[in-house]
């Protein structure tokens, strides 16, 4: 019987710059998982076409001649909610890094320091993975812990125990299989916690859950999965 085939995922990318753009369209068509359906060297252009079209995965930079990235990601965010946003760009300042975030972005790439194989890590973020790369994650943490600590409070009985529990190890960077293997659950069971504390959070990803709960006071900890 012969094996169905497996639908790729299909990506857009936004670069001003031919030669990223170039490589990044490469890394994509490298990929049989992967399939490059519209690239852009604007925004405008990348506007227009998303007005008609969805896409699975944007890889967007943020510095363009018409304008930034984040007024796509924004837009996105809310129009196509399950379109996961990557963002490649020389940028490192904590400005756009917490905004990239807060705007619904799963991971950030520098492109002077791009994977080798970045058909991979899209392949990793559509399976739960957050790639960050450490100077961002580090100045998330500063944003996250502010100038001042802050005076503990109670947190609202906002979340059940397993949502608490799954929340904890998204912010310490765990996949959607690590989590189920440490609770000893299926991947669905984690989907499913995942998605209720979505709604309870009102938020649309990991990195906006992390975030909103970390105000919250819900998270107690933010270490390294490794740690």
């Amino acid at each position: 019987m012969p094996i169905a085939s497996v639908t790729p995922w299909r990506v857009a990318l936004l670069e001003d710059d031919s030669v990223a753009r170039r490589y990044f369209e490469s890394c994509v068509a490298a990929h049989d998982q992967l399939e490059l359906v519209a690239s852009f060297a604007t925004l405008g252009a990348a506007r227009q076409w998303f007005e008609q079209h969805t896409a699975d995965v944007l890889l967007t930079d943020l510095a363009l001649p018409d304008g930034h990235g984040l007024t796509l990601i924004r837009e996105l965010s809310r129009s196509q909610p399950a379109c996961e946003i990557l963002v490649v760009s020389v940028f490192g300042d904590e400005d756009s890094v917490i905004a990239c975030i807060k705007a619904g972005a799963l991971g950030y790439i520098h492109k002077d320091s791009a994977p080798d194989d970045v058909g991979q890590t899209i392949i990793d973020v559509k399976h739960g993975a957050s790639p960050i790369s450490p100077m961002i994650a580090r100045k998330m943490l500063a944003h996250l812990r502010g100038p001042v600590p802050a005076v503990p409070r109670p947190a609202p009985q906002l979340l059940s125990p397993r949502e608490s529990e799954v929340l904890e190890l998204m912010a310490r960077g765990y996949s959607y299989a690590e989590i189920a293997r440490s609770q000893a659950v299926s991947i669905h069971t984690v989907q499913t916690h995942i998605k209720n504390l979505y709604g309870k959070l009102a938020v649309h990803s990991r990195s906006e859950a992390v975030f909103e709960a970390s105000r919250m006071g819900l998270i107690r900890s933010m270490k390294t999965a490794d740690t």
